[in-house]
Parts: structure tokens; sequence; C-alpha cells
């Protein structure tokens, strides 16, 4: 058993203070009087008994309230093995440009199919990352998303079903504006390629297979960004981390371009949107890595072949499938308790709504 929330449970001290003041009150309520052979102590009637009553299970309600609160889980499957791994940064371009529709099927491109979400290159890439993980079981993968700013959404972990959870939700910023018509998410649809390298080196710089690889994925357009795509290259370099780059993108000059409003309607127009191939092509060079070209079919298993070939480290891998919670137990009890406790104390004070 463990808590998802701990710091929750710091709200059991003013219940400790509150259940001292109650034995205290209850200690020095009585008073001294001569004493009477014929005097019959009263006990009160029922409603004395609730007045006692009613706060220590308010008490014991709000108790199981800060339970739920912590989140009480039990891990339902942990394994540990020993793999033959390597680290692997899965490193995602989410800019603005992903919406682009430019590798849809001819019959769309030519007006005789409509597009869907499913066409856009940030969906092919989540297809093809999809692909790349299933086939790499034993290796300590992460993800870090960039757009204009660069994100560690999954650390390195062996566990792939939860890595490939958090893949299904990413997505490009959707437009959000100001009370003046600014465009709130403009720049987190830029291109920060350099930064995303960055925080994907820094995940990988501490990991316990010695060979480290990061495979960036993104239209090569870099055009914001605290650290420049060249250096971000320089450092993958001196720290031996091979770099591998898949172009996402067409050379066309205008490519139609999914649209999604403030209101999350989506519409489809002609827009500009570069493609840098020979940005990612000098990442991969400078870094002992390959580029590969998402349009060839071959692309993905050559990369694979040329990973394999890479000197495996044997660590031991723990794996997390799910928890189970045990919160919705300790809520309900909390709520029925307190609702009976607070019934209680209304009737015998005669103060019913």
């Amino acid at each position: 058993m463990s808590f998802g929330a701990p710091y929750f449970l710091l709200a059991f001290l003013p219940l400790v203070f509150a259940a001292w003041r109650l034995l205290r009150r209850g200690r020095n309520r009585g008073i001294k009087f001569s004493g009477f052979p014929r005097v019959r102590p009263s006990s009160g009637g029922w409603r004395a008994a609730v007045a006692s009553v009613s706060p220590w299970l308010v008490i014991l309600a709000l108790s199981l309230l800060v339970v739920a609160a912590a989140r009480p889980r039990t891990a339902l499957s942990r394994q540990t093995r020993s793999v033959d791994a390597i680290a692997m940064a899965m490193t995602v371009d989410i800019s603005g440009s992903m919406l682009a529709l430019d590798l849809a099927p001819k019959e769309c491109l030519q007006g005789k199919r409509p597009f869907t979400d499913a066409m856009t290159r940030l969906s092919v890439v989540k297809k093809l990352f999809a692909e790349f993980v299933g086939k790499r079981p034993d290796d300590l993968i992460g993800l870090v998303t960039f757009g204009g700013y660069a994100a560690t959404r999954v650390p390195l972990t062996a566990d792939h079903a939860a890595l490939l959870k958090v893949l299904e939700g990413v997505e490009v910023p959707t437009a959000s504006f100001d009370s003046q018509g600014r465009d709130l998410s403009a720049e987190e649809q830029m291109t920060a390629i350099g930064d995303g390298l960055a925080v994907a080196l820094a995940r990988l710089k501490e990991a316990a297979p010695s060979t480290k690889v990061a495979i960036l994925l993104s239209d090569g357009m870099s055009n914001t960004g605290a650290v420049a795509p060249e250096e971000a290259a320089e450092a993958a370099a001196k720290l031996g981390v091979k770099v591998y780059t898949i172009g996402i993108g067409t050379r066309s000059v205008m490519t139609p371009v999914m649209r999604i409003d403030l209101y999350g309607r989506k519409s489809v127009s002609m827009a500009q949107t570069g493609f840098n191939k020979a940005q990612l092509e000098g990442i991969a060079k400078r870094t002992g890595g390959m580029y590969f070209d998402v349009n060839d079919k071959n692309a993905l298993e050559t990369a694979l072949s040329e990973i394999d070939e890479l000197e495996k480290t044997r660590i031991e891998a723990d794996a997390y499938d799910r928890w189970d919670e045990h919160f919705a137990m300790y809520l309900a009890a909390g709520a029925m308790l307190l609702f009976f406790a607070l019934s209680l104390s209304m009737a015998a004070t005669r103060r019913l709504a």
C-alpha cells in the first residue's frame, strides 16, 4: 500500500488537535457538589448521548476523507527482470507545422477524398513512434516533446504500455486568445529543435545503459529556442549520444493544413510550411547517427537494424503496469458517515432544515 498524494495526510494534524480538545472538554465538564444520598444522576436522554458522540463521528468521517484525498493504492504488477537494454529518448515535434496534411494519400491531396485527423504529420509520427516502441521491448524509452518549448512527457522507462498511453494524448497546442485577440499559443506552435534535443540529452545523461540514443522526429524547421540545433548536436557528440533523425514532410511550398479554432472546429486551408532536411541530416551526421525520410517505407527497419548493432547493457528493469486505486471506498464511507453524523446532530438539537 502506498499513497499517490501523501502530502494530504498533513490534514490529520488539525483533526488530532480537534480530538484532543474534545477529550479535554469531556474531562472538565463535571461540577463539584455536596453529596446527597437521594440524588440520582441523570443521563440526559438520547439527545445528550448523540450530542457527545456526533463530534467523534465527524472527526472519523473527515479522517476517511483525508485518506481518500491521499489516494491509497497498491501496485497490481511489478516486474523486475534483467534485460540487454539501450537508453532511447524519443523526441517529437508538436509545433504548428505538424498539422500539415502533405503526407495524406494522393486522393485527398487531389480533392477526391476528405482529409481526417489521422493524416497530419503528427499523426504519422505517433504511428511511427508506436511501431518503433513495439519492436524495442527491452529498451528504456522516454518521450520528450517540443514546440516553442520542450518538456519531458515520460522519463526513461521499461513500462512501454504507459509510454504509449501518454503518446496517444500528445497533440499540437490549439489556438487560445486573450481579450485583445492575441494568440496566446503562437509561441507554443513554433519549433525549438535545439531545446527538445537538449532536454532529451539531460534525460539520457544519467541513464544506466552505456549506449544512449536519441530519435528526433521533426519537420526540421527550427525557428526559436534557447539552444541552437547545432549546439545541441555538439553536446550530443561530446556525451557519446547518437542522434537518429526522421524527417517529416515534403518539399511542397504550399501544403494543406488542418486548422483548429478556439471552439474546436476543424477546417483545412493552404499554408506555407517549410521542411529543412539539411538541418536534420547535419544533426545526425555530427553525432554519428543517420537520417531517414518518413516516406521511405524501409526507413524504420533500417533504423532498427542500425540500432541493433549498438552495444547493449544488461540492467535490472522495473515495469509498473498499473495501480489499483482505493480512494473511492474511503471517499464513499467518509461522505456517508459525515452525512449521518450531521443528521444526528441536527436531530438532537432540533435544527432540522
